[in-house]
């Protein structure tokens, strides 16, 4: 049974899910309604490419740029974390980008995985995520299918370029997940690796 999670709730998955290996973690978000009416002379707006990464940290620290992956990185050089490409528009139902994690795999020096979704351009195209609604991250059990929790952002994010979804961690050999929800004002994914430096 799948979890709804709040902002800042953690949930224990190796304790709910005894032998879990592989998780998807599925990221969604829909374009916010524009406003105003449709003209034939208006400026035609450009779709809203978000962009998810997973960014792997050591005692908490980021210490290579290999350890991001991302549209120009699909796959951790241990083969424990891979994402399976670039959505860039967000349009129709369900995962609009996934990150597929062995956890089994992750080498022993990781303890935690960041979950983050930045706009590609974002200043350049003047947009933000008060532009989008309906965003999500889910994670679900990669051996069944099975949803294990689901974390709706519902807070109003306008200003914010880009954002924390939540992080994946491990602690005392079992791995947790922390709904994060934090909007920041980085321009890139680079922007936000600072972060953890």
């Amino acid at each position: 049974m799948s979890v709804n999670l709040q902002k800042g709730q953690k949930v224990n998955l190796s304790k709910e899910n005894p032998g879990l290996s592989r998780i998807v973690v599925g990221l969604g978000w829909d374009e916010a309604q524009r406003s105003g009416g449709f003209s034939f002379f208006s400026p035609r707006v450009q779709d809203i490419d978000c962009d998810a990464s997973a960014i792997l940290l050591q005692n908490g620290r980021f210490v290579d740029k290999g350890d991001v992956v991302y549209f120009g990185n699909l796959t951790h050089r241990s083969r424990a974390v891979q994402h399976m490409g670039d959505n860039l528009t967000g349009a129709g139902e369900g995962d609009d980008e996934q990150i597929v994690i062995d956890l089994q795999k992750v080498p022993p020096q990781y303890d935690r995985i960041v979950i983050v979704v930045n706009i590609y351009s974002a200043y350049r195209r003047k947009q933000h995520f008060g532009m989008i609604r309906n965003a999500f991250i889910r994670i679900v059990n990669a051996s069944n299918g099975q949803e294990m929790l689901k974390y709706n952002l519902t807070e109003n994010y306008s200003g914010m370029t880009a954002m924390v979804f939540g992080e994946i961690y491990r602690r005392n050999g079992e791995w947790k997940f922390n709904a994060i929800g934090s909007g920041t004002n980085d321009g890139s994914i680079s922007d936000l690796v600072k972060r953890y430096v």
